[in-house]
């Protein structure tokens, strides 16, 4: 219980502290570009057309919302995580408690770092981050709506009370899972990838006799978690976008923003225009080829 309290308290800081970026990157990602290209250089030292990065975008934002603007959508955040950590914690103590499920089957507990190890493992953790998306979804719809206000300057989602109300109101139960299913897919995906590349690294590129074995497994399972997390981000994109598609905000309607029937027509959209990796990146944004700014949607065609 102590430990989960604690996992409660260190992730609601880490969330007070990252949320103007996530903030920042929703907007992105919904496509608002408020700020026209200007031109700057490449990592080469190219002139390029380029878009505001992290930090011009959040000086935009402070100009027009005070500094407190940064943290539009973060009560909803913080319930969250909150109740995302502790169903992740309960579920997972449950599932290392009955050692189920072990898909390679046998009696005998498999030996650790062994591919059996490493699917019985990643199994139970993908249990238990499912459970805590599933049951946290509904306040992550609400964040993410309070911060697409700042598109239309609405007042619509204006606390966590108030919203469930409105979306409950609006769209009944199913409102508070738009945008689950791409959301879960990237979660296991992502989980899957990262630590079966991890396993395969680990024991193909790793000897056991080298010296700071330790420390390059650590390295290794960050870097096969950012490129696993680079592979699923689509889905991740296409979960905020249906999160917030036709709620009744205007970064979420015509003109704006296209209405999509499913996720998978939100995401052939998407592979369409070529906007699968929008957001992905806040430093050195480049100027989407072949589109044009428009000045008075702020945004481009």
């Amino acid at each position: 219980m102590a430990d989960t309290f604690g996992q409660v308290v260190l992730g609601a800081g880490l969330t007070v502290l990252s949320h103007p970026l996530m903030y920042i990157k929703v907007l992105i990602q919904v496509g608002h570009e408020p700020l026209p290209p200007t031109l700057g250089r490449n990592l080469f030292g190219r002139q390029v057309q380029q878009l505001p990065g992290l930090f011009a975008y959040a000086k935009h934002i402070i100009k027009i919302d005070g500094r407190s603007g940064l943290y539009n959508g973060l009560g909803p955040r913080l319930c969250a995580g909150a109740i995302g950590t502790v169903v992740h914690s309960n579920v997972l103590q449950k599932c290392q408690e009955k050692g189920k499920p072990q898909l390679l089957g046998g009696q005998q507990k498999p030996a650790e770092g062994s591919l059996e190890h490493v699917v019985n493992e990643t199994t139970k953790e993908m249990i238990a981050r499912s459970c805590a998306s599933i049951v946290t979804h509904p306040f992550h719809v609400i964040t993410l709506r309070c911060m697409v206000q700042f598109i239309g300057r609405e007042t619509k989602y204006s606390g966590v009370f108030s919203s469930i109300v409105t979306v409950y109101r609006e769209e009944g139960v199913w409102g508070f899972f738009a945008g689950l299913i791409p959301r879960l897919l990237a979660d296991i995906l992502s989980l899957w990838i990262c630590n079966l590349l991890a396993h395969a690294f680990n024991t193909y590129a790793i000897d056991d006799s080298m010296s700071h074995t330790g420390e390059i497994k650590n390295c290794s399972q960050a870097v096969t978690g950012f490129f696993a997390s680079m592979l699923t981000y689509p889905f991740l994109l296409v979960s905020h976008l249906m999160a917030v598609n036709n709620c009744g905000l205007a970064g979420g309607l015509p003109p704006y923003a296209s209405v999509y029937p499913t996720w998978v027509d939100c995401w052939r959209h998407l592979s369409r225009e070529g906007n699968m990796g929008r957001g992905n990146s806040l430093f050195f944004r480049k100027l989407p080829a072949g589109k044009t700014y428009a000045f008075d949607q702020k945004r481009f065609f």
